[in-house]
């Protein structure tokens, strides 16, 4: 249980105005030049230190991350941070939250961080349907200009760095960082091959680090308090400060809120979301880390806790932690086949096992969902999952295959009972 004066995210439901005025009373933009003075070593050390691992899904070591730039006085080229708001994974709403209520968090981390790699400009890439949150953005962009946070000598740190609020066209794909980086660049968004990985060529070519708004969100309060603070909470040091969770689907009150990792399912779902709809032991499923997470059971989301190394047993994975509760009245064979749909339209069609494969489940998935299959299929379904996972360039043909491995995993009963009854009524 997080206690309140460990929260970052203080004004995470807009109780008060996100303008800059009240976002200093909040503690943001505090003595901001004198972190900066430290050094780009100690910002670095600092975030090291905090065991913060990215937030968007990957949750690759942070300060191991920004560690990779070279050092911009050798390369001859300017560094790029670039942030990534294209929150499009269906169950997570939590970026978009951060913008709106919270947005010169997002700002003053991304002048931290940009430092950090030698970076005097950011790029926000927002996801096309979230007008509000840009508008929110655009106001407090133009607010820190006008204080002088941003621009020559930016918050009289003697670095200048530059934000510019970039607008997508709403494709899922464009959450994958090099599919980014080609969409900002005004090409079609597709992911790149790796090497060359970002940090030595990303946006046109230069040293870059993309980032989620989450990770950079709560970089000044680590910086403020130091990393070992944020080191001591959470579960282990591979699993520690706190996390935005996003909780939808059958519970009585959905909502976003900030918790300590390592909360139990359970524990985070009574607590916050007022349990699921009909109780307990009304819940059939449990899908903990956006869609694209394998879904879990019930007598596995009894005990589970909610960080990366947990779920990870559990053969699941935190991923955004876009918590999706499905009670007994759930068709779950239909809710993965919605999924499928998505996954299939969703995919840029440059990899064969993606572009041909996700097309193929959706199609298999639909006859499941009427049971118009043979009890066969389903490990051709599972084979073909396989097929798919782990062959092509970015994680998108993964996250195609892992809802449908979650369902066969812990839902194979339920999809021959319905291939049985399919046939009884054909008979």
């Amino acid at each position: 249980m997080l206690n309140d004066q460990d929260r970052i995210f203080t004004n995470l439901y807009g109780w008060e105005p996100f303008n800059l005025k009240d976002a200093k009373k909040r503690g943001d933009w505090d003595k901001t030049a004198s972190l900066i003075k430290k050094g780009r070593e100690w910002i670095i050390d600092e975030m090291k230190k905090s065991g913060l691992r990215g937030r968007g899904g990957a949750g690759f070591p942070t300060g191991l991350k920004w560690s990779f730039m070279p050092d911009h006085t050798k390369t001859g080229k300017p560094h790029y941070l670039v942030i990534n708001a294209d929150e499009s994974e269906p169950g997570t709403c939590k970026d978009r939250d951060i913008m709106r209520n919270d947005p010169h968090k997002l700002l003053e981390g991304a002048l931290l961080a940009g430092f950090a790699m030698g970076a005097h400009a950011a790029y926000i890439y927002i996801r096309g349907e979230f007008f509000n949150e840009s508008s929110a953005l655009v106001q407090a962009i133009n607010e820190a200009y006008d204080a002088g946070l941003l621009g020559k000598n930016a918050a009289k740190s003697g670095w200048d760095f530059d934000i510019y609020l970039h607008r997508g066209a709403g494709a899922y794909i464009c959450g994958e960082e090099t599919a980014l980086l080609n969409s900002l660049e005004g090409r079609k968004g597709q992911p790149r091959n790796k090497p060359p990985f970002p940090a030595m060529a990303g946006l046109y070519s230069c040293p870059t680090t993309v980032n989620n708004v989450e990770t950079i969100a709560v970089t000044p309060t680590i910086l403020r308090r130091g990393g070992d603070w944020f080191a001591g909470l959470g579960r282990d040091e591979k699993n520690t400060g706190t996390k935005l969770f996003c909780i939808s689907g059958h519970v009585n009150n959905p909502c976003n809120v900030e918790e300590v990792m390592g909360i139990p399912l359970k524990e985070l779902i009574e607590k916050h979301a007022g349990g699921v709809r009909g109780g307990w032991d009304n819940l059939k499923a449990i899908i903990p880390g956006g869609s694209s997470t394998p879904l879990l059971p019930k007598d596995i989301c009894d005990t589970v806790l909610m960080d990366f190394d947990s779920l990870r047993e559990a053969q699941s994975g935190l991923g955004t932690a876009g918590v999706i509760v499905m009670d007994q009245s759930t068709d779950v064979v239909y809710a993965i086949a919605r999924l499928s749909y998505f996954y299939m339209h969703e995919s840029c069609g440059q990899c064969t096992p993606c572009r041909e494969g996700t097309g193929w489940l959706y199609r298999v998935m639909q006859r499941m969902v009427k049971g118009n299959a043979t009890v066969d299929e389903i490990d051709m379904l599972l084979d073909v999952s396989k097929e798919i996972e782990g062959h092509t360039i970015c994680a998108h043909g993964d996250a195609s295959a892992w809802p449908i491995q979650g369902l066969i995993r812990h839902f194979r009963p339920e999809m021959e009972a319905r291939i049985l009854e399919y046939r009884k009524a054909a008979a």
